[in-house]
């Protein structure tokens, strides 16, 4: 199956032989049940529209034991609508971010336990300003309304071994 050039290249220089690449989408990922010890991501849960499908999904494909390790935006507290609606925020991953205490009841609804979030990196003022310039907003007045509420985060949990 062809895949992303930059795939095979990373495969050639890691020295890795046991690796397969699928094509596929994460709201349907192309693999059995209980097939999967870890699912790593960076930051392509928040451009699905149907984040409980690949929460589901997740759940589906992982062993029981099986771990949920990903890097994604995540909010803390309101966003002004105007952000949201952004088609060019979307793409970077800013609109589409979930709220964290809605993204772990999602990861509990979809069956993981120990679900967590870890922020790494909290996104402030300045970073708004260099986000929003040139996308037709009133910069300064939305930089503060956004100013520590979009982290990048480690987000964590396990499907139960009794699944």
């Amino acid at each position: 199956m062809r895949c992303w050039p930059f795939a095979r290249e990373n495969q050639r220089q890691a020295g890795v032989e046991n690796v397969e690449f699928l094509r596929g989408e994460i709201e349907q990922i192309p693999l059995p049940d209980n097939t999967v010890d870890v699912i790593i991501s960076n930051c392509v849960i928040n451009l699905s529209a149907d984040k409980d499908k690949v929460l589901a999904e997740a759940f589906r494909v992982l062993k029981p034991g099986g771990r949920f390790a990903v890097s994604d935006i995540v909010v803390r507290g309101e966003i002004p609508p105007e952000i949201r609606r952004s088609v060019e925020l979307w793409v970077g991953c800013l609109s589409g971010a979930l709220d964290e205490s809605d993204y772990l009841g999602r990861l509990r609804r979809a069956g993981f336990e120990g679900a967590s979030i870890e922020p790494t990196r909290e996104y402030k003022v300045e970073d708004a300003r260099m986000f929003l310039a040139g996308q037709g907003f009133d910069v300064d007045a939305i930089a503060r309304l956004v100013d520590g509420r979009f982290f990048s985060g480690f987000i964590r949990a396990t499907k139960p071994r009794n699944s």
